[in-house]
């Protein structure tokens, strides 16, 4: 178990955590939640060393190890393999095959494991960090984000790999639906302080809501009786026979003590600007193709006719041609073949990923907003600003010190000025936080005009998209139906389904054949201890099931209701544990399956 006390840390004078404490059981995988800049990427750096707290202290086990995704990026081997194997752990430096598999997991195709990582790009880079990191099996895994580089089937493995994961986790994403799959416990930095749930977002949420309405009430009631002792004290003070009562009153009040009012939380609370438009198409694209060079052809004969208020979400790969889409339709790059013909009232709000990038590192906030709108009153700038969570001094401060999520919010408020009845985003919310992610929806929702969005968030796909483009198995198509139709009557299966030239058997022949065979030994008895352990559990669960079940039928009528209900919600929860046994099992047997199939020849 590792414990935090008492813990706090200020920058510049300026509090973000304030004695905190907390702890992390076995097993516990935990969403860790919170505003843009409340201190969660602040809290991981502590809990690797990397910062330092002012007060307070870290308890961790004698050789518990915590991994780390990193962004920076540095390489040091010739090749994406061997880079990856420096992740595994000294013991299993020859299982070459465990590196293959989770690069293949995280979308890495065979011919690719040869090339250099420099050649990748950055979003690549850093999927290959998180590969060593998981290589490495650490004790408590940290992932900062790690969504923000994941196309949806990479995230879906990679939804599946932590949820197998039997080690500690902690995770900070702003996709709510990719972390309540994951996750056994939330915690939230909240006003500078932890709270822990065993549950997911919603829970926590609520309970914070409904601790700071009941907090509000009682400040209410404890001022109002503050007020009617004061005005007791001032109408009493001077009467010597009520010196006695009077005096009283004065103790209560000084002990009474008071509750400071909370302070609002900032909210992304905005609407984009809608421009009116007429007729039934903003943009029209007719048979478009395109390829950054001849041999990398990135979709053909791509044509669509966007309506005045859909909502078109993009999905597929990363690199497969999703963002070069979007820029085609804003007219940053051109078709190779084919036309997309743009209405003359069409005004488009583009979102692009290097929106970022183009933001001048010298302007302060409101100028940087103001260059978009020279002529608009300051105050409206500002209104503006109030908007993207800029208020007061904080819309004075310089691009170039603003974080990652605070940028994305400026390259949203400049989209706010221009009134558009085309949106197109290359995923809005990569730098957002959750709650900010929710109001991204609720501005969506509310926009008049249609929405072209690249997003691999399952919360936002469900939501929004009545048509979707579809980039699977090296080619773009138009699909026409929600997201679930899509999973419904499509689905990721074919690239799920595609031949991997059984890998493990490959795999296995790389090595030496005594390593080969002294490999397959020890996983074989790991397995079969697993699934012998397993078996047990399975065994305890039933039995227990049993014994409650009997109970529950001979005390009826005797027991009271609160009774039976425990001993109900006691078998559901051991009914749980029975089921995830059963799978764990079928799982274990696959596994057993797949080492007998590759068994090595002198093994």
């Amino acid at each position: 178990m590792l414990q935090i006390n008492n813990l706090s840390i200020s920058f510049s004078g300026q509090e973000v955590l304030n004695d905190i404490s907390f702890n992390i059981h076995a097993g516990e995988r935990i969403g860790l939640v919170g505003r843009n800049g409340s201190g969660k990427t602040t809290l991981f750096k502590i809990l690797t060393g990397e910062l330092h707290p002012d007060e307070g202290r870290i308890l961790i086990p004698n050789n518990y190890t915590i991994g780390y995704l990193k962004q920076h990026l540095k390489f040091t081997q010739p090749t994406l393999l061997e880079e990856a194997c420096l992740g595994l752990q000294e013991e299993e430096k020859d299982q070459v095959w465990k590196a293959e598999k989770i690069l293949a997991g995280l979308g890495f195709t065979e011919e690719e494991l040869n090339k250099s990582p420099i050649e990748f790009s950055g979003g690549f880079q850093v999927r290959l960090n998180l590969a060593k990191v998981l290589l490495g099996e650490p004790h408590l895994l940290l992932l900062d984000e790690p969504t923000n580089y994941m196309d949806i089937v990479s995230l879906k493995w990679l939804t599946r790999f932590l949820q197998r994961r039997e080690n500690e986790l902690m995770i900070i994403t702003h996709d709510r639906d990719f972390m309540n799959a994951i996750t056994t416990h939330t915690m939230a930095i909240h006003r500078k302080k932890i709270k822990k749930i065993e549950g997911d977002t919603i829970k926590l949420f609520e309970q914070i809501a409904v601790e700071e309405e009941v907090y509000e009430k009682t400040r209410l009631k404890d001022e109002k009786i503050r007020k009617e002792t004061e005005e007791f004290i001032n109408r009493f003070r001077a009467l010597a026979a009520r010196a006695t009562l009077v005096q009283s009153r004065v103790k209560a009040l000084a002990k009474m003590g008071k509750r400071e009012e909370l302070a609002k939380e900032a909210e992304l609370g905005f609407k984009f600007n809608a421009a009116p438009f007429e007729a039934h198409y903003p943009m029209k694209l007719e048979n478009v193709s395109f390829g950054y060079t001849p041999d990398r052809i990135l979709f053909e004969n791509l044509s669509i006719d966007i309506g005045k208020d859909d909502r078109i979400c993009v999905i597929g790969k990363n690199g497969k041609g999703k963002s070069t889409l979007l820029k085609l339709m804003a007219g940053e790059i051109e078709t190779k073949t084919g036309r997309v013909y743009k209405h003359p009232q069409c005004s488009m709000g583009y979102f692009g990923q290097t929106n970022i990038e183009r933001l001048n590192p010298n302007l302060t906030v409101d100028k940087e907003l103001q260059q978009v709108r020279p002529e608009m009153a300051y105050t409206d700038i500002r209104r503006v600003c109030g908007a993207m969570m800029f208020s007061g001094d904080n819309a004075l401060k310089l691009v170039s010190v603003l974080s990652g999520g605070e940028k994305s919010r400026v390259s949203l408020g400049k989209i706010l000025l221009n009134p558009a009845n085309l949106l197109l985003l290359d995923e809005p919310t990569n730098h957002l936080d959750m709650e900010s992610c929710d109001s991204m929806i609720v501005a969506l929702d509310n926009f008049p005009g249609a929405v072209v969005i690249v997003t691999h968030s399952e919360m936002f796909l469900h939501h929004l998209a009545n048509r979707l483009i579809v980039f699977n198995e090296d080619k773009a198509f138009v699909f026409e139906g929600s997201y679930q139709d899509f999973l419904d009557r499509v689905g990721w299966e074919p690239e799920a389904k595609k031949p991997r030239k059984d890998k493990d058997a490959v795999l296995v022949k790389r090595v030496n054949p005594q390593a080969a065979a002294a490999n397959y030994k020890k996983q074989r008895k790991k397995t079969e201890d697993k699934i012998a352990e397993t078996e047990n559990l399975i065994d305890e669960a039933e039995a227990l099931l049993e014994k409650l079940n009997l109970k529950i039928a001979e005390d009826a009528g005797k027991s009271s209701g609160p009774d039976i209900q425990a001993m109900q919600i006691e078998i559901h929860k051991h009914q749980q544990e029975l089921d995830k046994g059963y799978k764990d099992l079928e799982k274990l047997v696959a596994e057993l399956d797949v080492l007998e199939k590759n068994k090595p020849a002198n093994a």
